[in-house]
C-alpha cells in the first residue's frame, strides 16, 4: 500500500456525499460547498437537510432503497461519514446494517456512477477478525468496500471524534472529557488515541480528494491529526 500522492488534475468535481447530518459529514459540506472545485454536491439523505444553496442536490431516500437510485449525474469524489452507536441502533445487528451494509450499498452506488475517489470514516482499531462488535463492523465494512475495485478507496481510522452533536451520547461525551485530559501524556505510538476533533477529520477528507492515491489508502488517526 503506497503512501506517495500527487496532485490531481481534473475538471470540474461533483461530489456524493452520505452522512451530512453527523459530525464530519456536516463538517464536510461546508468544505465541499466553500469550495471553487466542486460545482455539484449529491447529498443521500434519509431526511431532508434544510440546506439551501444552488450547489446542492439532494436526494431524500430510504438508505434500503439506494439500489434503484438514479443521480442522473457522473460522480468523481464520493465521501461517506455515515455512522450510529448501539443505544440508537437498538442491536448490534441494526447498528451492522447502518454502519457496514449500508455504507457498501453507497460504495455500490458511487462506482455505478463511475466515482473516481472514494473516502470513507472508519474507525481506529477497525479489524474484521476483532473480539469488539464496533471495530469488527467496521473492519468488515473496509474490506466490502475494497472488493468493490473502486479506483481510489481512502480510509480514514480517526480516534474518538470531538465536536458539538444534536443528540447526547454519554459515553463518548465521558471518553471525550477523558481524552482531553489525556491527550498531553499520549505521545510516539500512544498518539494515536488522542481524541480528533471532526473538523479535522473532514479537512483531511477534503484535502486528500486533491491528491492521487490509487487503490486502496489507510489514513490512521495520528496521520489525520496533521490536517
Amino acid at each position: 500500500m503506497s503512501s506517495k500522492s500527487s496532485t490531481v488534475e481534473t475538471g470540474p468535481r461533483r461530489a456524493l456525499v452520505a452522512g451530512a447530518t453527523g459530525l464530519v459529514g456536516g463538517e464536510l459540506l461546508q468544505l465541499l460547498l466553500a469550495s471553487a472545485e466542486y460545482q455539484r454536491v449529491h447529498l443521500v439523505q434519509r431526511r431532508p437537510l434544510g440546506v439551501d444553496d444552488p450547489k446542492i442536490a439532494e436526494h431524500v431516500v430510504s438508505f434500503d432503497e439506494l439500489a434503484s437510485l438514479d443521480l442522473g449525474d457522473r460522480i468523481t469524489d464520493a465521501f461517506c461519514a455515515l455512522g450510529t452507536t448501539i443505544a440508537k441502533a437498538g442491536s448490534v445487528e441494526q447498528l451492522q446494517k447502518v454502519d457496514r451494509d449500508y455504507v457498501r450499498d453507497f460504495g455500490e452506488l458511487a462506482a455505478r456512477t463511475g466515482v473516481e475517489r472514494f473516502a470513507v470514516v472508519s474507525a481506529l482499531g477497525a479489524d474484521p477478525k476483532s473480539i469488539n462488535y464496533y471495530n469488527r463492523t467496521k473492519g468488515e465494512m473496509e474490506t466490502l468496500l475494497a472488493e468493490l475495485d473502486l479506483p481510489s478507496l481512502r480510509i480514514f481510522r480517526p480516534s474518538l471524534l470531538l465536536g458539538p452533536r444534536e443528540e447526547r451520547r454519554p459515553k463518548e461525551i465521558l471518553g471525550a472529557v477523558v481524552l482531553g485530559g489525556l491527550s498531553p501524556l499520549l505521545m510516539g505510538p500512544l498518539r494515536r488515541y488522542r481524541g480528533i476533533e471532526a473538523a479535522r477529520v473532514a479537512r483531511a477528507m477534503y484535502a486528500t480528494s486533491l491528491e492521487d492515491f490509487p487503490g486502496v489508502r489507510v489514513f490512521e488517526s495520528e496521520e489525520i491529526q496533521g490536517y
